[in-house]
């Protein structure tokens, strides 16, 4: 067959050699399925694998949330083990009828442990969340025993009392045993009165109201 005889003409397509129109048909019916494909087919794999990542997304949101179901009871232990520490805590806190009282408290630990205090620096009260933060500047002079014996005695007071920005410098005195000065910030919190502590234990309790 020759196909510079054959009328391509598409008017002419009656008289095509019978393997020219397959051929013809055959390609057409390539070109219809592959637009199929690319306008309808591609666009629905699309979206399937769209639908496939969100169930993954839910499965994994799913298995997440019944762990925290089947632990649940173990969660609401340890808050009720927290507000119970919180509350010990707060209850540490001196009042402001106790502030002056435990000032002395402070400076009596440091004369019992041998200590000489060249500075006690009481200073402003620094606002928090629920409670107030009171910094004492502090120096004192002493053996490096009667230091520990002063700090171990702070962390005894039934008050909350912290140690912060502790320096020690050796002071070297000819015929002398060797002292040290500490420079330290006593730190000591007060429950703020004004501020209002919402657990969520009291979450709980206004919502039942």
């Amino acid at each position: 067959m020759n196909l510079s005889e054959i009328d391509w003409d598409i008017n002419a397509s009656g008289v095509w050699p019978v393997s020219v129109k397959a051929l013809v048909i055959a390609i057409i019916c390539v070109v219809v399925a592959g637009a199929g494909v690319y306008l309808d087919t591609f666009g629905q794999l699309e979206a399937l694998q769209g639908f496939e990542k969100k169930e993954l997304d839910l499965k994994a949101e799913f298995e997440d949330k019944q762990k925290k179901s089947a632990n649940l009871q173990d969660y609401r232990d340890q808050l009720a083990q927290i507000e119970t520490s919180l509350a010990i805590m707060i209850k540490q806190m001196p009042t402001e009828e106790e502030l002056a009282s435990l000032l002395v408290d402070i400076s009596q630990t440091g004369l019992a442990s041998g200590l000489e205090f060249r500075l006690f620096q009481p200073g402003a009260p620094i606002a928090k969340d629920f409670y107030s933060e009171l910094p004492i500047t502090i120096q004192v002079i002493g053996k490096y025993e009667e230091l520990s014996l002063f700090v171990s005695g702070l962390a005894a007071l039934p008050r909350i009392v912290t140690v912060h920005d502790v320096k020690i410098t050796p002071v070297i005195k000819e015929g002398t045993e060797e002292t040290m000065v500490m420079d330290a910030i006593v730190k000591t919190y007060n429950e703020q009165k004004s501020a209002e502590i919402k657990t969520p234990a009291d979450k709980r309790k206004r919502g039942k109201k």
